[in-house]
């Protein structure tokens, strides 16, 4: 596929979703809020886990930090609300900081379990904390001045940003030397040090990086609902969510994530009804996409048809040897 279609292509969809407030209700937008908002989380966990090898089940700390600073910002401090979504999203990335520099002490499986245990202990944090609410939860009401209709659309046009902020991040960085550095790192870790790769620098990074977006996320996933409660927004379902995304639509590419997101939300309107069943029928899928296609759907695509919407692959180009450094060889 050339890049001059890649660009109609993307050009057209994002038009499209651009122009959404125009031909969607606002029942519709609120469902294209929720749906550009996972495609962010699970771009933040594909780059941790598909590109860099570090395998979080804890980001759903980022989301609750997200939106209680969110609240926090709006409510206490009287931060104007959509000003506070962006400011709510440097808190969560400030925090993950020292958060890093605990985590970053563990490796693979015990890595994973200390993200979880972090994620646990801001969420009790937040839960024997009266002024934001306690176990309760809050409700977001310094945002009822704003006008509903008004409130959608901007809501839905920060979630539309965020969603394609969180693609074209992941294809810069991939695209520069840091994702040839989270790549060897995922690899061969000690590999990567030997080379020069500053490992911990890289890591600590992308970690931030993912807090960011998924504190941007959690904001404004509130600010379209309205009321927070810790268990919701503390829940590990999200970062359950973020790994069937990217393990059906395919670990390490960027369209993974895109296709995944599609096809979990379809699962979701479709199943979320029946109760129990409804992560049964989650279940089945995924074990039915790591046993058949393991490299997931995407994966399975370019490598049936040979095709990529981002070319990020690289090529190696022998440098052509010039006149003067041409060897001669001997006469026979």
């Amino acid at each position: 596929m050339t890049n001059a279609i890649r660009l109609g292509l993307c050009g057209a969809l994002i038009a499209v979703l651009a122009l959404a407030p125009m031909w969607a209700t606002l029942g519709q937008l609120r469902n294209l809020v929720e749906l550009l908002t996972l495609l962010t989380l699970a771009q933040m966990w594909n780059l941790l886990a598909g590109y860099a090898g570090l395998v979080s089940i804890g980001q759903q700390a980022y989301i609750g930090i997200g939106a209680y600073a969110f609240f926090a910002l709006g409510d206490k401090g009287g931060v104007q609300p959509y000003l506070a979504v962006l400011l709510a999203g440097l808190a969560a990335a400030a925090i993950s900081l020292p958060s890093a520099a605990l985590v970053f002490r563990l490796r693979a499986g015990y890595f994973a379990i200390g993200t979880w245990v972090v994620a646990e202990v801001f969420h009790l944090l937040v839960l024997n904390t009266n002024w934001l609410g306690g176990g309760a939860g809050v409700s977001i009401l310094f945002v009822s001045d704003i006008e509903r209709r008004t409130r959608s659309f901007v809501t839905y046009w920060m979630a539309l940003g965020l969603g394609l902020g969180a693609v074209a991040l992941a294809f810069v960085m991939l695209r520069s030397r840091v994702g040839l550095a989270l790549t060897a790192i995922r690899d061969n870790e000690d590999g990567a040090e030997g080379i020069g790769v500053d490992v911990l620098r890289a890591k600590v990074g992308v970690y931030v990086a993912a807090a960011f977006g998924c504190g941007l996320a959690g904001a404004i996933t509130y600010l379209s609902l309205l009321r927070i409660q810790p268990d919701a927004a503390f829940t590990v379902n999200w970062t359950a969510f973020m790994i069937f995304i990217v393990v059906i639509g395919g670990l390490g590419t960027l369209e993974g994530p895109i296709i995944g997101t599609v096809i979990f939300y379809a699962l979701q309107q479709q199943f979320s009804s029946y109760g129990v069943w409804y992560v049964v029928a989650l279940g089945v899928v995924a074990i039915a996409i790591a046993v058949w296609v393991p490299q997931g759907i995407w994966g399975w695509i370019a490598q049936r048809f040979d095709v990529s919407l981002f070319p990020l692959r690289r090529h190696y180009r022998a440098a052509p040897i010039r006149q003067d450094e041409a060897v001669e060889s001997p006469a026979a």
